[in-house]
């Protein structure tokens, strides 16, 4: 399965939207079409022997015959900014609605003055006659519709042409049938009864006018919804400083044209121009646009620094790892809009009602018309009302009411430092009622270090040489427990280690074995004689057979601090017993506390001895402890946990989130409803995960679940206002309040309360801007 992404321009309502997807999904070889009205873009899931030229030629056609204009994205690009494009877009409108206004004021002044003040008729029927006027009125609005009006008609009349009625079309019958009966009136009036030659050419002038002032307000309200990610492509550098190790002369040269090995130099309080491996210096890095944090990190030579990351002190060299598409920066880019191009379920509910909205409209329409004659045989107020109900009844507030939302929801998670790669999990986050926690990286620092070392037994090893024949095997493994134990093995004085002088050289490690979640066995070659040697729980001692139960009451007293107990084993005798702490992260408990006042229930699955793990979650809190339990067997605790919970005051499906680092984690990270990864600021090509938090910080994860709940509260507020817009405003449009009170909708009004409702909805998808992140 391949995915394509098109740029799409001229979309300007629900019905738009649906009727790009239906054109796409007919082609032969897409097998899904996903259409973003806020975004202007579509997602196409391709199959990938149908995917070639040919096919995209057809896309493009396929859109520009629905009436649109299309472009394909290539997904080998840099991402590019929309800045240029949304600028092009409000220039445009406002050209448009200018002319569409000058032309337009004329004939509301002729016609609307004398009704507001009436010494003004008659000054103005003493200066110009009233057929004088009606021509003038005629032409200037006759100019407003095929000038600045034009598109209203040229989509609107097509799609109705084809029977796929949309937002154009319901201005353009609207205002189109105000012009008409209008110009009957003026040049055929005998076919008008005298009593209803009234003029509506200043509502047909004002809809269009006052329309196109709503699709400005709303171009320039929705480009702030990509403001995260025009924010993201801001930060790309546009040179590097390219340093030629042969002479030492340092040139600027365009960012397109740095490649991996190049060496870069970067001068205190510049940008680092794409993703690379410190050389030399010591600098504080500005790590906040990928990780969300606002202290900058101080790096050392060996690190990995991101492209857009700031450098805050000292200049420093580094070698260009990864350049264009591949950075970290792209990387997050393609993620937000990936997230914001996502249909979420809840759409579903807002393709339905959009599928047969507008020709029901048309039907309300018709039949206002249709009643009104019948009850009043008024030709004129008949249409008026007719008019107001298509004016009113714009689905341009439904399009907008669920991806705006999704785009600046996303977006601002991004500049907090979460990035949701699946759209879905902004949905279904919201509604999660248990958080699994992994133990080590993810409540833990994922830093431990070796606490003890107890020989047992009666044998010729000593402490020293044992930690030296287990560091050699863990060389091998990238286990934090490994590194800790390496790290001490390469001190100069492990923890009670004996001094004895070391009196074995190990000169090979073969036949290495990982045993998941429970340790790791290998043949280790010491003086030229070849030991069996096993490193790890309890458990793995119990299945080579070995019997670890003499040694249970120091491993328990261990545990209960806290400290992960390891068993060593030399030619299936135990020989030694290591312990292993590694701190808790400052803000776990905190993020314990968190969850819980958001009625959340708090677990943790670890490959910990039990009561190590009972002693985590002690402090921290946590509900409940499954332990002993291997990598692959947590995708198993996960569907467990998914079957019996079962809340019957919550609405909908319960959702069970993992929080894992992404690697080992990756089985349990892909069964749960959410998976969220913790990363490492540059390590955000975690495919498992549907959700990734840029920085190790475990606060994050309530600030996900926040932002999920905010977003879809957000579009619920948003489908509710443009449902019940038209709910209550299309009655009052087709005249059911006249017999109450004599109110009738005019069209002019019709169409500012339809402009109004569109900003609404994404003025209100704005606020989400001002969500904060947890803090500890």
């Amino acid at each position: 399965m391949s995915k394509v992404d098109l740029s799409i321009d001229g979309m300007t309502c629900a019905a738009c939207v649906r009727r790009v997807e239906t054109v796409l999904k007919k082609i032969p070889g897409v097998n899904d079409a996903s259409v973003n009205l806020a975004a202007r873009q579509a997602a196409l899931d391709i199959d990938d022997t149908a995917l070639n030229a040919e096919l995209k030629d057809k896309l493009l056609a396929a859109i520009d015959k629905a009436g649109f204009v299309g472009q394909i994205q290539e997904p080998d690009a840099a991402p590019h900014s929309l800045q240029e494009k949304s600028a092009q877009e409000i220039q445009t409108l406002k050209h448009e609605f200018w002319i569409a206004a000058l032309l337009t004021l004329p004939v509301f002044v002729m016609e609307m003055g004398g009704h507001m003040v009436p010494a003004f008729h008659h000054w103005l029927m003493g200066v110009i006659s009233l057929s004088t006027q009606h021509l003038i009125q005629a032409l200037l609005t006759t100019l407003v519709l095929i000038w600045p009006g034009r598109h209203f008609f040229t989509h609107g009349l097509r799609a109705l042409s084809r029977g796929q009625p949309e937002m154009n079309s319901l201005v353009a019958v609207g205002a189109g049938s105000a012009w008409l009966y209008s110009m009957v009136v003026v040049f055929l009036p005998t076919l008008i009864p005298e009593s209803a030659r009234h003029v509506y050419f200043e509502a047909a002038a004002v809809i269009v006018t006052l329309i196109l002032l709503g699709r400005l307000f709303e171009a320039r309200a929705r480009g702030k919804t990509g403001a995260a990610i025009e924010h993201l492509i801001g930060l790309q550098p546009k040179q590097a400083r390219l340093l030629d190790q042969a002479t030492g002369l340092e040139t600027d040269v365009a960012i397109e044209s740095v490649k991996p090995g190049d060496i870069l130099r970067v001068r205190p309080g510049e940008k680092i121009p794409v993703d690379g491996q410190i050389l030399q210096g010591h600098p504080f890095i500005d790590q906040s646009m990928i990780t969300g944090e606002p202290v900058p990190a101080e790096l050392a030579p060996g690190d990995d620094v991101a492209g857009g990351t700031i450098n805050t002190t000292i200049g420093f060299t580094l070698r260009a790892t990864h350049t264009g598409s591949d950075t970290v920066l792209a990387r997050i880019i393609r993620m937000v809009q990936s997230a914001q191009n996502a249909k979420l379920p809840i759409q579903a509910t807002v393709d339905k009602v959009t599928a047969i909205f507008v020709p029901v409209i048309m039907a309300i329409a018709v039949l206002t018309f249709i009643t009104w004659y019948a009850l009043t045989t008024d030709i004129s107020a008949s249409l008026v009302a007719a008019v107001a109900v298509l004016i009113i009844a714009c689905p341009c507030a439904m399009g907008l009411a669920t991806p705006t939302s999704i785009m600046v929801g996303t977006g601002r998670a991004a500049q907090l430092g979460v990035l949701f790669r699946q759209g879905d999990a902004l949905q279904q986050l919201k509604s999660t009622c248990i958080v699994a926690f992994d133990k080590t990286g993810t409540l833990t620092q994922g830093h431990p270090s070796l606490t003890n070392l107890q020989i047992t037994g009666e044998h010729e090893w000593t402490s020293n040489q044992i930690l030296q024949i287990v560091a050699a095997i863990q060389h091998q493994s990238e286990h934090p427990i490994a590194r800790a134990i390496v790290d001490a093995a390469d001190a100069p004085q492990p923890p009670n280690a004996s001094k004895q002088t070391i009196e074995h050289t190990v000169t090979s490690v073969q036949g290495f074995e990982a045993i998941k979640g429970f340790g790791v066995k290998a043949s280790v070659c010491v003086d030229g004689q070849t030991l069996a040697v096993a490193v790890g729980s309890a458990a793995l001692m119990r299945e080579l057979g070995m019997n670890p139960a003499p040694l249970e009451q120091t491993v328990n007293a261990w545990a209960q601090m806290g400290q992960t107990p390891i068993h060593v084993a030399i030619n299936q005798t135990i020989v030694a017993i290591m312990a292993v702490s590694d701190p808790i992260k400052p803000e776990a408990k905190q993020t314990i506390e968190e969850l819980h006042a958001r009625g959340i229930q708090c677990v943790m699955i670890t490959g910990d001895h039990a009561l190590t793990a009972q002693a985590v979650a002690k402090q921290l809190g946590i509900d409940s402890v499954q332990a002993n339990v291997r990598p692959e067997d947590k995708a198993t605790v996960i569907q467990s946990l998914q079957t019996k919970i079962s809340d019957p005051n919550k609405a909908g499906k319960p959702v069970v989130t993992f929080v894992g680092d992404g690697i080992n984690d990756a089985p349990a990270l892909a069964t749960a409803d959410v998976g969220i990864a913790i990363g490492t600021g540059t390590d955000v090509a975690i495919e498992s995960a549907s959700v990734v938090l840029m920085s190790g910080e475990l606060n994050k994860v309530v600030t996900a679940i926040d932002l999920s709940r905010a977003t879809l509260r957000n579009i619920h507020q948003n489908l509710f206002w443009a449902f019940a817009y038209n709910v209550a405003l299309v009655p009052v449009a087709a005249g059911v309040l006249y017999p109450v009170n004599g109110m009738l909708l005019s069209p002019m009004l019709a169409a500012g309360a339809m402009a109004f409702s569109s900003l609404f909805v994404v003025s209100n998808a704005l606020r989400l801007r001002f969500i904060q992140a947890v803090k500890h």
